[in-house]
């Protein structure tokens, strides 16, 4: 019967899509289904009611298709679970109120071929933050945010037209910066030292590039920029944050990997997905910009902010300093360590 085929032929699909990711290749036909976990949950859900209605379980190979797809649906709401609100938070809500404690930042991948520089400076306006980080930023982007430095004195621009130039504005006075090329010599990064109430409080923008074959057949060069980073924010032992549009989902083994590493936390965890990626397309959108925090802060609000004309969504966060540590939440094995160093050494 047709409705029979239909269910065998999606129940193969969809069970393949799900475990390709499992298969330890760089390669992007690979990794890029790391993506739609969610996506792929709710079509194998789909399939399942379709089953219910239109399948007649008369042959034990039914049987198995039927357990395996459950099987399926319960694996990938593994991974989405902790990016729902009925998962422990990983960073913790902040009760009180005192400004001077508080920092908020925005960042935007802003899409370089993308004119609306107006509609940029009125979101930022609106949103009102202390840092914004702005992405695929060229020539044309820098000069047109020239005007944010009457609020944002303190700047680090870095415009490029490859799609990976990075524009970083601050309320708050810069003590050190750095511009690195961690992986390759044409993607950026940015780290910044900031004065928060006598307090210094590090960030690391990155951008690194996602697997795609118009940009990078493999993930190897993303992953080892990401856990780069990671180490980078451990060993600095202090308040830090890590933004930007990492090309990566928040669910992927990459970024689990990085979270175990960098003892960061992530302030999704407990709340929801914050999907900023694609804006044009509401059915295929995931979280691809990010805010890694370390255990020094909690949260007043995360938000994806309304869109620019952009791809991407904007995503703002504020965040309120403690001065005690809170315990860390994730710690890497030794395992862990030797996977990162696999992948850094093979992307150099």
């Amino acid at each position: 019967m047709p409705a029979d085929y239909i269910f065998y032929t999606l129940s193969a699909i969809f069970i393949i899509l799900t475990l390709l990711p499992f298969i330890k290749s760089p390669h992007w036909t690979i990794r890029v289904w790391d993506f739609p976990r969610f996506q792929i949950f709710c079509i194998v859900l789909m399939i399942l009611m379709f089953a219910g209605f239109f399948v007649k379980f008369d042959f034990w190979l039914k049987w198995v298709a039927l357990a395996l797809l459950f099987a399926t649906l319960v694996f990938l709401f593994w991974f989405i679970y902790p990016y729902s609100f009925f998962s422990k938070k990983m960073l913790i809500d902040e009760t009180e109120n005192n400004p001077e404690h508080q920092i908020k930042l925005l960042t935007v991948n802003v899409y370089q071929e993308n004119k609306n520089y107006k509609k940029a400076i009125e979101r930022i306006s609106e949103v009102s933050p202390d840092i914004v980080f702005l992405l695929e930023t060229n020539t044309e982007w820098k000069k047109a945010m020239q005007v944010l430095k009457e609020e944002f004195p303190y700047f680090i621009e870095v415009p490029k037209e490859n799609t990976y130039g990075l524009l970083f504005y601050s309320k708050l006075p810069i003590q050190n910066q750095e511009i690195n090329y961690l992986i390759d010599e044409e993607i950026p990064s940015i780290v910044a030292d900031l004065k928060l109430n006598e307090k210094t409080v590090r960030l690391f923008g990155i951008h690194p590039t996602p697997p795609v074959p118009q940009e990078n057949s493999e993930s190897t060069e993303r992953d080892a920029e990401i856990l780069i980073v990671g180490k980078k924010a451990k060993a600095f032992n202090g308040p830090s944050i890590v933004f930007g549009d990492l090309n990566d989902v928040a669910w992927s083994h990459t970024t689990r990997l990085f979270l175990r590493i960098s003892e960061m936390l992530d302030p999704r965890i407990g709340r929801g997905m914050y999907s900023t990626f694609h804006a044009k397309y509401p059915l295929m959108r995931w979280p691809l910009d990010h805010f890694f925090v370390s255990s020094h802060f909690r949260l007043m609000d995360l938000k994806v902010e309304k869109g620019i004309g952009s791809d991407h969504f904007p995503i703002s966060i504020h965040l309120s300093f403690k001065f005690e540590l809170k315990e860390k939440e994730l710690d890497a094995t030794k395992s862990d360590r030797e996977e990162a160093n696999e992948i850094i050494e093979e992307a150099r």
